[in-house]
Protein backbone atom coordinates (compact mmCIF):
# COMPACT_ATOMS: atom_id res chain seq x y z
CA UNK A 1 0.00 0.00 0.00
CA UNK A 2 1.48 3.69 -1.19
CA UNK A 3 0.13 6.34 1.46
CA UNK A 4 -0.01 9.95 -0.16
CA UNK A 5 -0.58 12.94 2.38
CA UNK A 6 -2.22 15.96 1.39
CA UNK A 7 -2.76 19.52 3.20
CA UNK A 8 -5.14 21.87 2.21
CA UNK A 9 -4.88 25.43 4.06
CA UNK A 10 -8.42 27.57 5.06
CA UNK A 11 -7.25 30.65 6.05
CA UNK A 12 -4.03 31.26 8.60
CA UNK A 13 -5.14 28.77 11.45
CA UNK A 14 -7.65 25.71 9.61
CA UNK A 15 -6.45 23.25 7.03
CA UNK A 16 -7.58 19.61 5.86
CA UNK A 17 -5.48 16.60 6.17
CA UNK A 18 -6.17 14.11 3.66
CA UNK A 19 -4.71 10.62 3.19
CA UNK A 20 -4.82 8.87 0.13
CA UNK A 21 -4.43 4.79 -1.31
CA UNK A 22 -1.97 5.35 -4.57
CA UNK A 23 -2.19 2.16 -5.78
CA UNK A 24 -6.47 2.48 -5.95
CA UNK A 25 -6.63 6.19 -6.09
CA UNK A 26 -9.23 5.55 -2.97
CA UNK A 27 -9.33 8.08 0.07
CA UNK A 28 -8.53 6.95 3.18
CA UNK A 29 -9.50 9.25 5.53
CA UNK A 30 -9.67 13.12 5.96
CA UNK A 31 -9.98 15.50 9.16
CA UNK A 32 -10.05 19.07 10.07
CA UNK A 33 -7.27 20.29 12.24
CA UNK A 34 -7.07 24.00 13.69
CA UNK A 35 -4.02 25.01 14.58
CA UNK A 36 -3.24 27.81 17.25
CA UNK A 37 -1.37 30.87 16.22
CA UNK A 38 1.88 31.11 18.09
CA UNK A 39 3.60 34.27 18.97
CA UNK A 40 6.62 35.44 19.00
CA UNK A 41 8.73 34.60 21.43
CA UNK A 42 11.34 37.49 22.70
CA UNK A 43 15.18 37.31 21.26
CA UNK A 44 17.95 37.46 23.55
CA UNK A 45 19.80 40.50 22.80
CA UNK A 46 23.56 39.90 22.48
CA UNK A 47 26.27 39.28 19.87
CA UNK A 48 25.32 37.03 16.73
CA UNK A 49 28.00 34.67 16.57
CA UNK A 50 27.41 33.27 13.20
CA UNK A 51 28.63 35.54 10.54
CA UNK A 52 25.79 34.78 7.90
CA UNK A 53 23.10 35.28 10.22
CA UNK A 54 24.82 38.57 11.96
CA UNK A 55 24.87 39.75 8.16
CA UNK A 56 21.02 38.62 7.89
CA UNK A 57 20.17 39.87 10.91
CA UNK A 58 21.63 43.19 10.24
CA UNK A 59 20.31 43.86 6.69
CA UNK A 60 16.84 43.03 8.19
CA UNK A 61 17.48 45.67 11.01
CA UNK A 62 18.71 48.20 9.22
CA UNK A 63 15.63 48.43 6.75
CA UNK A 64 13.85 48.64 9.66
CA UNK A 65 15.55 50.94 11.49
CA UNK A 66 15.30 53.36 8.33
CA UNK A 67 11.94 52.82 7.82
CA UNK A 68 11.22 54.34 10.56
CA UNK A 69 13.38 57.32 10.54
CA UNK A 70 11.25 58.07 7.73
CA UNK A 71 8.73 57.69 9.42
CA UNK A 72 8.85 59.45 12.28
CA UNK A 73 10.24 62.13 9.86
CA UNK A 74 6.78 62.54 8.37
CA UNK A 75 4.75 62.14 11.06
CA UNK A 76 5.96 64.58 13.58
CA UNK A 77 7.81 66.45 10.98
CA UNK A 78 11.32 65.96 12.61
CA UNK A 79 14.96 66.78 11.33
CA UNK A 80 16.53 63.15 11.77
CA UNK A 81 19.77 62.16 10.23
CA UNK A 82 21.04 58.81 10.48
CA UNK A 83 24.25 57.12 9.92
CA UNK A 84 25.13 53.28 10.56
CA UNK A 85 28.36 51.77 9.97
CA UNK A 86 28.42 48.13 9.18
CA UNK A 87 30.97 45.93 10.64
CA UNK A 88 32.50 45.50 7.13
CA UNK A 89 32.88 49.42 7.25
CA UNK A 90 30.02 49.90 4.88
CA UNK A 91 28.14 53.23 5.29
CA UNK A 92 24.79 53.76 5.21
CA UNK A 93 22.37 56.89 5.97
CA UNK A 94 19.37 58.65 5.80
CA UNK A 95 18.49 62.39 6.16
CA UNK A 96 15.26 64.26 5.59
CA UNK A 97 17.70 67.10 5.57
CA UNK A 98 21.10 67.92 4.50
CA UNK A 99 23.59 65.71 6.55
CA UNK A 100 26.51 68.86 7.09
CA UNK A 101 23.39 71.29 7.97
CA UNK A 102 21.94 68.99 10.35
CA UNK A 103 25.79 67.69 11.63
CA UNK A 104 26.51 71.85 12.09
CA UNK A 105 23.29 72.40 14.20
CA UNK A 106 23.92 69.47 16.31
CA UNK A 107 27.70 70.92 17.16
CA UNK A 108 25.92 74.33 17.81
CA UNK A 109 23.88 73.22 20.15
CA UNK A 110 26.13 70.86 21.94
CA UNK A 111 28.85 73.59 22.19
CA UNK A 112 26.29 75.84 24.18
CA UNK A 113 25.14 72.85 26.52
CA UNK A 114 27.09 73.61 29.70
CA UNK A 115 29.38 70.72 30.95
CA UNK A 116 30.21 69.54 27.04
CA UNK A 117 33.19 66.52 26.74
CA UNK A 118 36.04 67.63 24.55
CA UNK A 119 36.54 64.27 21.55
CA UNK A 120 39.35 63.01 23.54
CA UNK A 121 36.59 62.73 26.56
CA UNK A 122 34.55 60.85 24.15
CA UNK A 123 37.25 58.60 22.62
CA UNK A 124 38.23 57.27 26.28
CA UNK A 125 34.58 56.96 27.30
CA UNK A 126 34.28 54.85 23.82
CA UNK A 127 37.34 52.87 24.31
CA UNK A 128 36.28 52.27 27.93
CA UNK A 129 32.66 51.31 26.61
CA UNK A 130 34.67 48.38 23.75
CA UNK A 131 36.73 47.38 26.42
CA UNK A 132 33.76 46.33 29.06
CA UNK A 133 31.68 44.74 25.89
CA UNK A 134 35.12 42.80 25.65
CA UNK A 135 35.53 41.97 28.80
CA UNK A 136 31.66 40.88 29.28
CA UNK A 137 32.78 38.91 26.03
CA UNK A 138 36.02 36.80 27.41
CA UNK A 139 33.76 35.95 30.29
CA UNK A 140 30.91 34.66 28.44
CA UNK A 141 33.62 32.35 26.59
CA UNK A 142 35.37 31.13 30.11
CA UNK A 143 31.88 30.17 31.41
CA UNK A 144 30.94 28.93 28.30
CA UNK A 145 34.34 26.68 28.22
CA UNK A 146 33.72 25.69 31.98
CA UNK A 147 29.92 24.74 31.24
CA UNK A 148 31.20 22.62 28.23
CA UNK A 149 33.54 20.69 30.64
CA UNK A 150 31.05 19.89 33.44
CA UNK A 151 32.23 22.93 35.59
CA UNK A 152 29.70 25.98 37.19
CA UNK A 153 26.36 24.17 36.29
CA UNK A 154 24.78 25.44 39.54
CA UNK A 155 24.06 28.37 37.97
CA UNK A 156 22.14 27.03 35.04
CA UNK A 157 18.29 26.22 34.40
CA UNK A 158 16.91 23.42 33.09
CA UNK A 159 15.87 25.25 29.97
CA UNK A 160 20.24 25.95 29.26
CA UNK A 161 20.84 22.63 30.62
CA UNK A 162 18.92 20.98 27.73
CA UNK A 163 20.85 23.35 25.43
CA UNK A 164 24.48 22.12 26.95
CA UNK A 165 23.79 18.82 26.73
CA UNK A 166 22.49 19.44 22.88
CA UNK A 167 25.77 21.13 21.72
CA UNK A 168 27.74 18.50 23.68
CA UNK A 169 25.96 15.67 21.79
CA UNK A 170 26.33 17.55 18.48
CA UNK A 171 29.94 18.45 18.76
CA UNK A 172 29.96 14.37 20.15
CA UNK A 173 28.59 13.49 16.69
CA UNK A 174 30.90 15.39 14.75
CA UNK A 175 33.96 14.15 16.66
CA UNK A 176 32.68 10.30 16.10
CA UNK A 177 32.09 11.33 12.51
CA UNK A 178 35.20 12.68 11.84
CA UNK A 179 37.20 10.02 13.51
CA UNK A 180 34.66 7.39 11.82
CA UNK A 181 36.21 9.22 8.35
CA UNK A 182 39.85 8.87 9.19
CA UNK A 183 39.65 5.43 10.33
CA UNK A 184 38.20 4.23 7.00
CA UNK A 185 40.95 6.19 5.12
CA UNK A 186 43.75 4.88 7.39
CA UNK A 187 42.11 0.75 6.80
CA UNK A 188 41.21 1.72 2.53
CA UNK A 189 45.26 2.84 2.75
CA UNK A 190 46.78 -0.28 4.90
CA UNK A 191 44.06 -2.91 2.59
CA UNK A 192 46.03 -0.76 -0.47
CA UNK A 193 49.39 -1.34 0.54
CA UNK A 194 49.05 -5.00 1.47
CA UNK A 195 47.33 -5.83 -1.81
CA UNK A 196 50.87 -3.88 -3.01
CA UNK A 197 52.96 -5.85 -0.62
CA UNK A 198 51.17 -9.45 -1.84
CA UNK A 199 52.00 -8.26 -5.51
CA UNK A 200 55.57 -7.80 -4.98
CA UNK A 201 55.29 -10.79 -2.87
CA UNK A 202 54.35 -12.89 -5.60
CA UNK A 203 56.57 -11.30 -8.11
CA UNK A 204 59.75 -11.97 -5.79
CA UNK A 205 58.58 -15.70 -5.78
CA UNK A 206 58.52 -15.87 -9.16
CA UNK A 207 61.69 -14.64 -9.54
CA UNK A 208 63.03 -16.77 -7.04
CA UNK A 209 61.87 -19.85 -8.88
CA UNK A 210 63.25 -19.14 -12.13
CA UNK A 211 66.91 -18.48 -10.71
CA UNK A 212 66.48 -21.92 -8.91
CA UNK A 213 65.14 -23.46 -11.94
CA UNK A 214 68.36 -21.99 -13.92
CA UNK A 215 70.23 -22.96 -11.23
CA UNK A 216 69.34 -26.70 -11.53
CA UNK A 217 69.65 -26.37 -15.32
CA UNK A 218 72.97 -25.07 -14.99
CA UNK A 219 73.60 -27.79 -12.59
CA UNK A 220 72.26 -30.43 -14.74
CA UNK A 221 74.11 -29.32 -17.83
CA UNK A 222 77.32 -29.63 -15.58
CA UNK A 223 76.91 -33.19 -14.51
CA UNK A 224 76.06 -34.48 -17.79
CA UNK A 225 79.29 -32.57 -19.20
CA UNK A 226 81.27 -34.33 -16.48
CA UNK A 227 79.76 -37.34 -17.35
CA UNK A 228 80.59 -37.37 -21.06
CA UNK A 229 84.36 -36.45 -20.43
CA UNK A 230 84.63 -39.19 -18.17
CA UNK A 231 82.96 -41.42 -20.70
CA UNK A 232 84.92 -40.47 -23.88
CA UNK A 233 88.53 -40.11 -20.98
CA UNK A 234 87.68 -44.02 -20.65
CA UNK A 235 87.17 -44.82 -24.32
CA UNK A 236 90.46 -42.95 -25.08
CA UNK A 237 92.14 -45.66 -22.72
CA UNK A 238 90.76 -48.65 -23.63
CA UNK A 239 91.61 -47.94 -27.22
CA UNK A 240 95.44 -47.62 -26.55
CA UNK A 241 95.65 -50.43 -24.22
CA UNK A 242 94.11 -52.44 -27.13
CA UNK A 243 96.64 -51.83 -29.74
CA UNK A 244 98.30 -48.98 -32.02
CA UNK A 245 96.41 -46.01 -33.81
CA UNK A 246 93.83 -47.03 -36.25
CA UNK A 247 95.76 -45.55 -39.38
CA UNK A 248 99.14 -47.84 -38.66
CA UNK A 249 97.15 -50.82 -38.66
CA UNK A 250 97.46 -52.24 -42.95
CA UNK A 251 94.44 -53.00 -44.24
CA UNK A 252 93.35 -55.08 -47.68
CA UNK A 253 91.48 -51.48 -48.57
CA UNK A 254 94.63 -49.58 -48.13
CA UNK A 255 96.83 -47.93 -51.23
CA UNK A 256 100.85 -48.86 -51.47
CA UNK A 257 102.81 -45.97 -51.83
CA UNK A 258 105.24 -46.08 -54.47
CA UNK A 259 108.54 -44.77 -54.42
CA UNK A 260 109.01 -41.56 -56.98
CA UNK A 261 111.98 -42.08 -59.96
CA UNK A 262 114.50 -39.15 -59.79
CA UNK A 263 115.78 -38.80 -63.07
CA UNK A 264 118.91 -36.04 -63.78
Amino acid sequence: MRITEKRFWIGSVMRIDLRFDMTNGSMLNCCLVQEKKMGRGKIEIKRIESNTTRQVTFCKRRNGLLKKAYELSVLCDAEITLIVFSSRGRVYEYANNNIKSTIERYKKVTSNTPGTWTTEEINAQFYQQESKKLRQQIQMLQNTNRHLMGEGLDCLNLKELKQLEGRLEKGISRVRSKRNDMILAETEALQKREIELENLNTFLRSKIQMAESMQQLNMNAAQEYNAWQAYMARNTLQLNIMGPPIEDIPSEYSIPVKPFLHLG
